[in-house]
């Protein structure tokens, strides 16, 4: 008899991880993608990609197709797909867990600006600074589209779909990135506010020294509220959470 499979939210690196981990230790997997990014990097295992149509599509897809466990392992701003998880897992008693790496925080020399949402962060730009890098991705720039006093330096992975601000510079570029190609952005465009949402992770965060190096304060973006759920912050510890059947307490 086969081995149940194991549903993985993805879209991340940790997903990806987690993946790979899976299906060398012989586990079926799944990955979900939720298809906003042209050229995904893709995991090993099954793939589909696009989104269910809400939590009871879900909870029956996870049932039709037989899952035995889900790993939310989604962006730390993709509340809506967790929050669906959430409520499909628990109509069909299905376990699911979720990995969530740890934040950013500030550390001596940082000028932080904590906002709720991209609309707050294009409040403050224009009263921190006069040209902007903003590198919270492309869902919400549309905040920014109004600001006609700031020039902004807008980085993401794919065209974004909005309208974009009268003065502005598209770059479309993925990470990792380091601590000098940052710095040279910083140099070369006179950047004196960075827009960000916190999360997480080392693929990014040259962007926060980089800003603190140049003394620039940023602007970030808090984390969503999610539920409540059995929640771990590694990969190794959902891939223990899955070899040992579900069941070990996180």
């Amino acid at each position: 008899m086969s081995s149940p499979r194991v549903l993985i939210l993805g879209g991340t690196g940790e997903a990806r991880e987690l993946a790979g981990e899976l299906d060398r230790a012989g586990v079926p997997v799944v990955s979900s993608l939720a298809g906003r990014v042209s050229r995904p990097r893709l995991p090993a295992g099954e793939v589909r990609v696009g989104g269910f149509g809400g939590p009871e599509a879900l909870a029956r897809w996870l049932d039709e197709q037989g899952i035995a466990a889900v790993v939310d392992a989604t962006h730390p701003f993709a509340e809506r797909m967790s929050v669906s998880a959430a409520a499909a897992c628990a109509a069909v008693a299905v376990p699911l867990l979720r990995v969530e790496r740890p934040g950013w925080s500030p550390v001596e020399g940082d000028h932080w600006h904590w906002v709720d949402d991209l609309g707050q962060a294009a409040v403050a730009v224009p009263e921190i600074g006069s040209r902007a890098f903003v590198t919270s991705g492309r869902q919400g720039l549309g905040a920014f589209a109004h600001d006609k006093r700031t020039w902004f330096l807008i980085r993401c992975v794919d065209p974004p779909e909005v309208a974009l601000p009268p003065r502005h510079l598209l770059v479309l570029d993925r990470g990792p990135y380091t601590l000098e190609r940052e710095l040279a952005l910083f140099d070369a465009h006179g950047l004196d506010v960075l827009v960000t949402k916190d999360s997480g992770g080392s693929q990014t965060e040259a962007k926060l020294a980089a800003a603190q190096a140049r003394s620039v304060p940023v602007v970030i973006v808090r984390r969503p509220a999610r539920p409540d759920v059995a929640t771990v912050t590694t990969v190794a510890a959902a891939l223990d959470w899955v070899q040992s059947g579900y069941r070990r307490g996180v």
